[in-house]
């Protein structure tokens, strides 16, 4: 079916990016470009020992390829962090790490594989293939919420699996062309979710995202078998890792568990910018932080009222305002994701990022992820929403970064992203509810609030 959405969206009150911008949202634009490349060109100034997490990571393939167990940090030379990924990636990583090359020059590689992922994003909005559009999207995969600054700080293989979350998400959130092949096109979109399930593999505690899969403008029945591939895809690594290489599944499990003497356990961090470490931070001023049950209440509690309650609430007004209320939710739901496939393309967008977001351990490096699926969106933004979050998600955390403040152990990156969400979640509402209005069926009550 068509989407009616993608002409209102472009043709209303809202139209603030088919190539009508204004001068002073070029100008920002252009300025946010600068604070990027200053960002990134001030850390090559800085006199630190850069790239540990890759060093982590070639050193345990050595030390698999030499017969040593990898999680133990005594068997990796030069570091005392451990390797946090399945026992099958060690083989899978080798040829990145032979001959010390990646280590040398994995800035370079890195930089090249972001810009990459900018490129493989789709476009879900009229104009899917303008320069303009698409340097926009490699403009947000570098700069959002610094999360590419500290991947190309720490060396971390986040990149990688984001440059295969952005083929996934192409794959994934496609157009396809009018009278193409049906069959095809869901054929290469199970493809996309074994991927994505893959890369969920690699971090298993980002697994969440694949729920967003039911969100697809597709048949309930399509839907659940994408969201089966990707559960095989999540899975298969993990199996490998249990049947290829029982004794470093072993060690893997113990290490993941925290339970290797004289080591850390890769995921009791005291520091990180999630929701988690945000309530624990609120109850140890309360007295309550040492109550697990107390915090994992308040930490689901931020989950749902920061995240999960918004994008929840804005898609049931969005599916009665457009679907009526006849039939069970479930099935008004899939209705309307098949009869408006743009704005359900954007709003499973939104839903990996809010579940992304939700994870409980979520490092600096890790918002590479979520700005890449947001990234898909800023495209299709009205001019003073595209603004907003150009100044919440990019320009303020650069900022932050080329004072010499402290992102690590503060929650600037947490509040840059959610910000952004917000922003993006209430145009969506806002283009939904002009919809409703170019249809010539305006409800008997708007929010009070229907633009920027």
């Amino acid at each position: 079916m068509s989407d009616i959405t993608g002409t209102a969206r472009w043709t209303g009150p809202l139209a603030g990016t088919a190539g009508k911008r204004s001068l002073w949202l070029d100008g920002l634009i252009a300025l946010v470009t600068l604070l990027v490349l200053g960002n990134l060109l001030s850390d090559l100034a800085l006199d630190v020992k850069y790239g540990w997490d890759v060093r982590v990571n070639c050193a345990a393939v050595d030390a698999h390829a030499s017969g040593l167990d990898p999680y133990f940090v005594k068997n990796l030379k030069g570091t005392q962090l451990s390797y946090p990924y399945l026992p099958v990636t060690l083989d899978a990583f080798r040829p990145l790490c032979a001959g010390g090359w990646l280590v040398d020059h994995y800035r370079g590689v890195f930089l090249l594989l972001a810009m990459l992922c900018g490129l493989l994003l789709p476009g879900v909005g009229r104009d899917r293939g303008g320069v303009r559009d698409i340097a926009l999207r490699v403009l947000w995969a570098l700069g959002a919420f610094v999360g590419f600054e500290w991947v190309s700080a720490s060396g971390n293989f986040t990149l990688l699996s984001g440059t295969l979350s952005a083929a996934a998400l192409a794959l994934l959130l496609r157009v396809p062309a009018p009278g193409a092949d049906d069959d095809r096109s869901f054929g290469l979109r199970v493809l996309g979710a074994v991927l994505l399930g893959l890369v969920a593999s690699f971090k298993l505690v980002y697994s969440p995202v694949l729920a967003a899969l039911y969100l697809l403008p597709l048949p309930r029945r399509q839907k659940i078998g994408l969201m089966a591939a990707a559960a095989a895809g999540l899975v298969l690594p993990v199996l490998l890792s249990m049947l290829l290489y029982p004794d470093l599944f072993s060690s893997w499990l113990l290490a993941m568990r925290g339970q290797i003497p004289d080591q850390h356990s890769i995921y009791v961090v005291d520091t990180t910018p999630s929701l988690l470490l945000l309530a624990q931070g609120a109850l140890d001023h309360l007295g309550l932080g040492r109550s697990k049950p107390v915090v994992f209440i308040a930490y689901a509690l931020l989950a749902v009222v920061l995240l999960l309650g918004p994008l929840a609430l804005v898609v049931l007004r969005m599916v009665n305002r457009q679907a009526g209320r006849d039939g069970t939710f479930p099935a008004r739901l899939d209705r309307w994701l098949i009869d408006h496939r743009g704005e359900a393309l954007r709003i499973t967008a939104l839903a990996m990022v809010a579940l992304y977001l939700c994870a409980p351990r979520l490092k600096e490096y890790a918002f590479f992820e979520p700005a890449l699926y947001s990234a898909i969106l800023i495209v299709d933004l009205p001019a003073a929403a595209l603004a907003a979050v150009l100044m919440s998600g990019v320009a303020a955390p650069a900022l932050v970064a080329l004072a010499g403040l402290s992102i690590g152990d503060s929650f600037v990156q947490l509040a840059a992203a959610l910000v952004c969400f917000w922003v993006m979640l209430w145009a969506e509402y806002v283009a939904s509810a002009q919809v409703v209005r170019a249809a010539g069926v305006e409800p008997a009550q708007l929010s009070r609030a229907e633009g920027f």
